[in-house]
């Protein structure tokens, strides 16, 4: 299974992306998302995963208290996962799901990275899991 996620908008303070899941036909979109800047405005700033293909395995996280995607292999980065939150303070660098219906938020993300569980726990057995950030 592979996820794409695309930056479409690259502010000061946060990024909002689209995932979408490659299928035989294309790719299918799946719900937007929310990182902190590409670019950090300072040192202490969390900034987004650099663009690229990482492997992910789902692994139970401690923190969250539930199996969650893990990005393996982010240079210079660990513990990087896509999880539930609405806005940049939520996120120290991982990605968040949801619905970009605010300005600089998603809404509805938990019930977005349940979906989105469904959907990963539904693929294949064996089946590798990626994700390709673009932008």
């Amino acid at each position: 299974m592979e996820l794409i996620l695309q930056r479409i908008a690259q502010k000061r303070d946060y990024t909002i992306g689209r995932l979408s899941i490659a299928n035989e036909i294309g790719l299918a979109r799946f719900c937007d998302t929310l990182e902190p800047p590409v670019v950090a405005n300072n040192r202490n700033q969390p900034k987004a995963v650099p663009a690229g293909r990482y492997a992910v395995a789902v692994t139970w996280s401690p923190h969250f208290r539930r199996w969650l995607p893990l990005l393996l292999h982010v240079p210079y980065r660990e513990g990087i996962r896509i999880h539930a939150g609405n806005t940049v303070h939520d996120t120290a660098g991982c990605i968040l799901v949801g619905q970009n219906l605010v300005v600089g938020k998603v809404l509805n993300s938990a019930s977005t990275l349940d979906r989105l569980m469904q959907r990963i726990r539904g693929r294949a057995d064996g089946e590798p899991l990626y994700i390709t950030i673009q932008g």
